[in-house]
């Protein structure tokens, strides 16, 4: 049996990880994948605290956060598609698309 507290250290170490990818770098991609990390954290929190407690309700809300995130990746790797081709770049710093 796995302690909870380990969970809850991989948690924030995952969520740390995460959020320092999406402040730190410029690729859009690894910003995307950093998002993933933030996101599978607050997932493994879920799982752990509905374990714990012999609640449902985490591995419930961990499922509908992974088939958010599935569309959310299939959209934003579209707009990746699509920003490639126009401005062949994937730094954060060089798109200039939206502003007027």
């Amino acid at each position: 049996m796995v302690p909870l507290w380990w969970n809850i250290v991989l948690g924030v170490a995952l969520f740390v990880i995460g959020a320092g990818g999406v402040l730190l770098r410029r690729n859009i991609l690894v910003v995307l994948m950093s998002l993933e990390l933030l996101l599978n954290s607050v997932n493994i929190n879920f799982i752990a605290f509905g374990h714990y407690y012999a609640d449902s309700r985490g591995q419930i809300f961990a499922i509908f956060v992974i088939a958010i995130t599935a569309a959310e990746v299939a959209v934003a790797l579209g707009i990746l598609v699509a920003l490639v081709r126009n401005t062949s770049t994937l730094r954060a710093d060089d798109v200039t698309l939206l502003k007027g």
